[in-house]
């Protein structure tokens, strides 16, 4: 690397800096997107609440005047008569439905708690009990006003959808008959019933006709099962295309420190009918319209994620995703609509689960459904899921299991991965140190040849050289190669790693975030490096510059023979203090301890290793004939082609 191809790295580095500050959009700009995304969701409410909100006018307007209500009661009851047809028009057999009774109903066991509204029979809220927000509050996945659900289908000529009816309850265990709020621990379940009927007439309702949402409730689980039966409803929904429209969106609450953190990890998910798991790119806004039969669909933030599952599948989906950017008390805003298969049958049950819970491998696991790959732990290439789920994952858990404190897990944690790779570090070391002791000869070969056309030369005689004593080029190359799986696995499991969310450690307030000693005032942000100081980042950048400074000492021969790379070397880890100043601190935090045991390592080594015994051992090997390896001879028969001919000795 020459100095030419540094000063370009240099350039594209003030390049993407300044991209960066004037490809920001202006304040205009970000008024004009948000304005966008409050009117979707506006016009996606407004539709919804209208009835809701002309009741509560005229409950106002009759609070305000107590003393006319006899006299306009005549009036009342007229046009309670018109909305009523209105009603009919609009909804048909559901017109009884489509009156105001808003009730809300508690589903709670061990781990979750949800709120059921009577109004489309929804789930309005979600509370996961075991988890906190970053600012200690509860920790709700969406709540009724920021989300919708609701199945929408042909019914007498017209488009009805369920979220604009109001359910009755039904309860399935007389011994929660009649109650509000139901709870369960244990190995204990409860089934609760959500019914849309069917008018009979006479303002009465057909109790053989309706609709049910089953919400069947585990005492410590966080899969819910949830089907929907049709019950005598073959005359009344048209079902000639064989599928009903399921409409669900939330945005998502944000939950963690770092909010651009959460939301470059907050998308989509969703799994192919007996294929693989996909997902929509988290980076940007994004949609897509999958026309394949689909097993669930996810919407996924950094450590949570509301999953609804089919038991058999569904016939295909739209789904997106789109950022607020002003909205600072959401992650994510996220739209699905899902093509539900049904039949002509009078009598038919869809069964589905939802899945409330938190992004926790063991968990997502055992349900053998391909949930864990939302979890990104490497998939995309083998080698780093195999060493996250069969090695790093079970011995995290392990010492978890211990109840210590996780900064003393990393600790531990660190030791082990370092004994395993002990053996590897020795013969990368031995590797160095043999490069080392061969250094005078090196050079002599260098001034031998000291032109550019006598590279292939050059090249010849040191390959000789080597093979001569003994020595493989490769030999500390091929080691680093075999650790850096575990390296790229642990920049993948530490952020990911629900464990470490909101566990504290020395100045480090959460393992899953930043660590910040610092913050910058008036909110004002320094280019790919941010708002605030990270202490862990900032050591483990000085303890990586100390290693290649070490590093770059013991293989001198080769670093003069690359001086761009020497340099290169030096200003990675510049980079990486900017890259890693807003990323989890225990991963910060584990490359420290890794850079500080690498030096207890060398000091070991240098200790074990004499390099006077060493050379006097590659002067022997010097001395035994060598056979030509293919290599060589490769390397020989190119020389010649070029017309270089070596003697013979």
């Amino acid at each position: 690397m020459n100095k030419d191809t540094i000063i370009g790295f240099v350039l594209i580095f003030i390049i993407l800096v300044g991209s960066s500050l004037l490809m920001q959009p202006s304040k205009e700009e970000k008024a004009a997107q948000q304005r966008k995304q409050d009117s979707i969701m506006e016009l996606r409410q407004h539709y919804y609440d209208s009835i809701s909100q002309a009741e509560a006018i005229k409950k106002a307007q009759e609070e305000a005047n107590p003393n006319k209500i006899i006299e306009e009661n005549l009036a009342v009851q007229q046009i309670e008569t018109e909305d009523l047809s209105l009603l009919k028009d609009k909804l048909g057999l559901f017109a009884g439905s489509g009156i105001e009774n808003k009730e809300y109903y508690i589903l709670e066991n061990d781990v979750i708690k949800i709120k059921l509204s009577s109004k489309g029979g929804r789930i309005f809220s979600v509370q996961l009990k075991n988890y906190q927000t970053y600012d200690s509050l509860p920790l709700i996945l969406f709540e009724a006003d920021s989300s919708a659900f609701g199945f929408s289908f042909f019914a007498n000529n017209r488009i009805i959808n369920t979220s604009d009816l109001y359910f009755k309850p039904h309860w399935k265990s007389s011994i929660f008959e009649g109650k509000d709020s139901i709870v369960v621990s244990g190995n204990d379940s409860v089934q609760f019933a959500m019914r849309l009927y069917a008018d009979g007439g006479e303002g009465s309702y057909n109790s053989n006709k309706y609709i049910e949402f089953l919400y069947t409730l585990r005492g410590n689980k966080y899969m819910m099962p949830y089907t929907i039966n049709f019950v005598g409803m073959n005359e009344i929904i048209t079902s000639n295309p064989g599928f009903i429209n399921l409409a669900w969106s939330a945005n998502l609450r944000r939950q963690e420190k770092s909010l651009d953190n959460e939301r470059n990890e907050s998308t989509i998910y969703y799994k192919y009918y007996k294929d693989e798991v996909d997902y929509l790119s988290e980076r940007s806004d994004k949609q897509e319209s999958l026309k394949s039969k689909l097993k669930w669909i996810s919407f996924k933030t950094r450590f949570f994620c509301s999953t609804l599952i089919a038991n058999k599948f569904f016939n295909n989906a739209d789904v997106e995703t789109y950022t607020g950017l002003d909205r600072d008390h959401y992650c994510k805003s996220m739209y699905s609509e899902i093509s539900v298969p049904i039949s002509t049958s009078p009598t038919q049950s869809i069964p589905m689960r939802w899945y409330f819970g938190p992004n926790k491998y063991n968990i997502l696991n055992s349900y053998d459904l391909d949930l864990e790959q939302q979890i990104p732990l490497g998939w995309g290439f083998f080698l780093l899921a195999w060493v996250n789920v069969y090695a790093v994952i079970p011995v995290f858990d392990f010492l978890g299991s211990f109840g210590w404190n996780y900064g003393i897990i990393i600790l531990i944690l660190t030791i082990l991965i370092k004994i395993v790779l002990f053996p590897i570090a020795y013969k990368t070391y031995k590797s160095s140190a043999k490069m080392r002791v061969l250094k005078p000869e090196i050079e002599e070969i260098t001034k031998k040849f000291p032109k550019k056309e006598d590279a292939m030369k050059k090249q010849q005689a040191t390959m000789a050289l080597y093979k001569k004593a003994g020595v493989n080029p490769m030999a500390g190359c091929v080691p680093m190669l075999l650790q850096m799986p575990i390296l790229f696995a642990m920049f993948r499991f530490f952020p990911s790693s629900i464990e470490l969310r909101q566990k504290a450690f020395l100045w480090a307030h959460d393992l899953s975030s930043y660590d910040s000693i610092w913050t910058f005032p008036n909110g004002f942000k320094i280019p790919f490096y941010g708002d605030h100081v990270s202490l862990f980042t900032l050591l483990m950048t000085v303890s990586t510059i100390f290693y290649t400074k070490i590093n770059n000492e013991m293989m001198g021969s080769s670093t003069q023979q690359m001086p761009g790379m020497k340099t290169m070397m030096y200003f990675m880890p510049i980079m990486f203090l900017g890259i890693f100043n807003n990323y989890a601190s225990a991963l910060s935090y584990y490359y420290l301890l890794a850079n500080v045991f690498t030096f207890l390592q060398m000091f070991i080594f240098r200790k074990a290793i004499n390099e006077n015994k060493l050379l006097l051992q590659i002067q022997k090997n010097k001395k035994k004939t060598v056979k030509k390896s293919g290599f060589q001879k490769r390397m020989e028969d190119m020389a010649k082609k070029r017309g270089y001919n070596p003697k013979k000795k």
